[in-house]
């Protein structure tokens, strides 16, 4: 409470007052990372102090821009900002803003006999170089990836658009972490009100901290508990700067090697960046092949266990023969052998992404040679289940949104628990189910399938995509300012 009420004052003409005020919250001397540094400026005739945090300043800054210039000024005439080399931010009088600046690596400068403080970019915070996407890799097109620096990720996003249009506004999410969050969007494409909207849900919140846009994303998303993600999650420049020619929003946050981009409509993650890289027609059967890749990943298990229960008219003699014999000296169903080995391969799946980079292969191949084979030497499954969930456990990698390849593989349990109750007809029941959610679900107002259903003006890049020459509109769900995007030449 006391540390309330110093934080809401401003601050004290008698710089020896206001430091010791600093020095409390700040707790100096026992927190060895805050830097006090007290001078006297000749030219000025004055006393000063300038605060700054070592770990996340740029100390050859502080000292070669600020620091040195005032000890060497002999003019009385000159100003701070004359004097000090390095970029002045503004002056603050309330503590609760200084300190505000000084937690984000800027220096205060205080000056005996006035009631302000000058505040000077000297941020400088340790992380790793730009380096290349891990999760969304791409052959033909660009490599790099976002890191933890968000003005490494700005400057990644200005670099592919140069346009005075593009707006990047910062917007403070915690209370007490203070933890910054960058708003990314064209003003000359974006709908207003969605803008607005997400500003809202923005400022509504009330939260100590949010470290990271992962934790943020929960926090924002329509639907928490909906097992379909609703914000797109990309570690790629290249993607964000094309939803944003598009009219979407992107979020960028500090601490954060990816960006949020929202709304996002069900093909948002059924697509990939590699799609608009290769030709048309390779874009097209890459695209096929993940569409065909989820359709097995969701329904071979329990097209399995539906047709082995209920449906054996429809598998031909010589299958059903072959298939009854290897399950002869299986004790167990059929749902209990799928799950055996759907869980044991999500078992292996998750061992392989915890362990070490070095033994994640040696896992891998522990995993599905051995103890595969173990398990059907074993009599406890049969091999045509072991093929079964091993394609579709491959067939789930060609998911490459980790988002929607959660919900698929989750889902695909659903579909499992269906057909054991009730074959084919609950697997055709909880499809329909599915596909009723879909068209009612939403995404910051924009339905989840569009513009397949409802349909809207646009690119129609759905399931397959247009040539690039015939893409000519943005996504009309959207709303966006220009719906037009490139005229029509052909």
């Amino acid at each position: 409470m006391e540390e309330e009420i110093l934080k809401n004052k401003t601050i004290d003409s008698d710089l020896e007052n206001t430091i010791d005020i600093f020095k409390s919250l700040y707790s100096v001397p026992m927190n060895t990372d805050v830097s006090i540094r007290n001078l006297f400026i000749g030219g000025l005739n004055r006393n000063a102090t300038a605060i700054s945090i070592k770990t996340i300043s740029d100390s050859e800054k502080i000292e070669e821009q600020i620091i040195r210039p005032l000890l060497s000024n002999s003019d009385s005439d000159l100003t701070i900002e004359d004097i000090c080399a390095a970029q002045f931010l503004n002056t603050h009088s309330q503590i609760q803003e200084i300190l505000k600046d000084i937690n984000n690596g800027n220096t205060a400068l205080f000056l005996d006999g006035e009631n302000k403080a000058y505040l000077f970019d000297t941020v400088k915070f340790h992380g790793r170089s730009v380096e290349k996407a891990i999760n969304e890799v791409s052959l033909r097109g660009p490599k790099e990836a976002f890191n933890e620096d968000v003005a490494a990720n700005i400057s990644l996003i200005r670099k592919k658009i140069r346009n005075e249009n593009l707006v990047v506004e910062s917007v403070t999410i915690s209370k007490r972490s203070n933890n910054e969050l960058y708003i990314v969007y064209m003003k000359d494409l974006v709908n207003d009100k969605l803008l607005k909207d997400v500003k809202d849900k923005l400022n509504s919140l009330d939260v100590n901290a949010i470290q990271n846009l992962s934790v943020l994303e929960e926090y924002i998303e329509d639907s928490s508990k909906s097992i379909f993600p609703t914000i797109l999650s990309t570690e790629r420049p290249d993607r964000t700067v094309s939803f944003l020619e598009d009219g979407y929003i992107a979020l960028l946050m500090n601490n954060s090697p990816d960006s949020l981009i929202l709304p996002a409509t069900f093909w948002s993650f059924y697509h990939n960046p590699e799609d608009h890289y290769l030709r048309f027609v390779f874009g097209n059967f890459i695209r096929l092949l993940r569409f065909l890749a989820l359709l097995i990943t969701l329904f071979v298990s329990a097209f399995y266990i539906a047709a082995i229960n209920y449906h054996v008219e429809m598998i031909p003699s010589d299958l059903l023969l072959a298939i009854s014999a290897t399950r002869e000296v299986i004790p167990f169903p059929a749902i209990i052998e799928i799950l055996l080995m759907e869980i044991a391969f999500e078992l292996i799946r998750e061992a392989g992404l915890r362990v070490p980079n070095p033994i994640g292969p040696t896992i891998g191949i522990v995993g599905a040679l051995i103890l595969g084979q173990a398990a059907v030497d074993a009599n406890i499954v049969s091999p045509l289940v072991v093929i079964i969930v091993a394609l579709s456990g491959l067939c789930s990698f060609a998911v490459g949104d980790i988002s929607l390849n959660f919900s698929i593989r989750l889902i695909r349990f659903l579909f499992i628990f269906s057909a054991a109750l009730f074959g084919f007809y609950g697997i055709t029941a909880l499809f329909t189910c599915g596909i009723f959610y879909l068209v009612s679900f939403r995404s910051f107002g924009v339905p989840y399938l569009a513009p397949m259903t409802p349909k809207y003006i646009s690119s129609k890049d759905t399931i397959f995509r247009k040539m690039l020459k015939k893409e000519l509109y943005r996504p009309g769900y959207l709303k966006p300012q220009d719906i037009e995007k490139k005229k029509d030449n052909s």
